[in-house]
């Protein structure tokens, strides 16, 4: 058997590293991960952007930093949601406890940011003289306008009354109890 040349080794380590990350904190955490390394490098773009025009100011550079601080609080808060509905799916004490809930809030959110950022780069680098393609801007903002459309509807949710939304978990319960009664075809 032949011993492996030096790029099937390099391969087979970063696929290695990458398979135990994904077993490590799964999909969400790549989500995160990209959404941290857009978040880096708008900031970076940014300060590039703003210095290439002679712009470029501490202070502004500063809030933008608090800015980033705040997307990421808002994705633990996310995170502490998606930790609390799991929680109370897995109790059994909600009506819907026969369901699986997989966490998706955080990943909904880690989107929404990183298209946002993405948005931004792309506006830095056009500031910074690159072309970018139209289908690219136009692409993005679509994704971020779909990933809002996630959102419109959990505001709508959200916007029914109390005994509107206990009427629908009843009758989801309802109909899955129904769903479980039924015999199997013989």
């Amino acid at each position: 058997m032949p011993a492996p040349d030096k790029a099937t080794e390099i391969k087979a380590i970063f696929t290695g590293i990458f398979a135990f990350l994904t077993a490590l904190w799964g999909w969400v955490g790549w989500a995160v991960l990209i959404m941290m390394i857009s978040m880096f490098l708008d900031y970076v773009t940014g300060s590039w952007a703003a210095k290439a025009k002679g712009e470029w100011s501490s202070a502004i550079a500063r809030q933008g930093l608090w800015h980033k601080l705040g997307e990421i609080t808002a994705l633990l808060v996310a995170a502490l949601c998606d930790i609390a509905v799991q929680v109370i799916v897995s109790s059994g004490a909600a009506p819907l406890s026969d369901i699986e809930y997989e966490g998706y809030i955080t990943i909904i959110v880690a989107v929404w940011y990183i298209f946002t950022e993405v948005g931004s780069i792309l506006e830095n680098a056009q500031e910074l003289g690159a072309p970018i393609p139209d289908w690219l801007v136009k692409g993005v903002a679509k994704m971020k306008r779909q990933t809002n459309d996630i959102q419109t509807t959990a505001e709508a949710v959200s916007n029914l009354d109390t005994q509107q939304l206990a009427a629908a978990i009843v009758e989801y319960v309802g109909k899955h109890e129904a769903k479980k009664e039924k015999p199997p075809d013989a």
